[in-house]
This record gives C-alpha cells, sequence and structure tokens, in this order.
C-alpha cells in the first residue's frame, strides 16, 4: 500500500487460464477483480499483476495462468457499503437478451446465484 496521499482506490481484473480438471484444461477460465491503493492506474496494474502471477502458481493441483489482461477501474470513493468497485463499458450491435447471453450467460459459468 502506497502512503502517497495522493493515492485512491484501483480495482483491477485480471484474467486466468485454469487447469483443473485437466480433462477441461484451456476450457475455463477465471476473471478476477482485486484492490489496490496506489498513485496510478498504471502501479495498481503493475501490483495486481504480480500478484496475479502468485495467485497462478499457489495451488499445485488446480494451476492457473495469468493471460496477461489486466483492466483498471478508478474507484471514486473509497471502498465501502455499495460503492462501485469496477466497470467495463463495451460498444455491441446486439440486443439486451443476446448480449448478456454472449458475455454473461452463456450456460457455461461457475458461479453461485442467490435462490
Amino acid at each position: 500500500m502506497t502512503n502517497d496521499p495522493e493515492s485512491g482506490w484501483y480495482a483491477v481484473r485480471c484474467v486466468f487460464s485454469v487447469e483443473w480438471p485437466p480433462k477441461a484444461a484451456g476450457q475455463t477460465y477465471e476473471e478476477r477483480v482485486t484492490l489496490w491503493q496506489a498513485s496510478t492506474a498504471d502501479e495498481a496494474i503493475e501490483r495486481a499483476e504480480t500478484e496475479a502471477r502468485q495467485y497462478a502458481a499457489t495451488i499445485e493441483d488446480s494451476p492457473s495462468t495469468y493471460l496477461g489482461l489486466a483492466q483498471s477501474f478508478h474507484l471514486f470513493d473509497s471502498p465501502g457499503d455499495g460503492a462501485e468497485v469496477f466497470s467495463l463499458m463495451r460498444t455491441s450491435d446486439l440486443g439486451p437478451s443476446e448480449y448478456l447471453d454472449a458475455y454473461f450467460d452463456s450456460g457455461t459459468e461457475h458461479q453461485q446465484s442467490s435462490p
């Protein structure tokens, strides 16, 4: 963490290829968003990428590979209840349902959802 009074909070999304189970290697991907207090987006990304490589190497029987994609979002406020921690805008010709199916609800996600 930086002691710079000009620092802010950044959320950084990194993408990984998950190699477990072996028969599914190269077919499962993980997106992680981590928070960093840094002076710039570049500093936050650099720190997040260092952590991403360490994270990818931590579990021997479930290895992951950091794919080198990091996207940063500068938080407008300090982290807290209801704070926006990541935002990404994308232009698409797809309609709302098709867009959700293509990017977020393809049916192949490994996620928890509320009942």
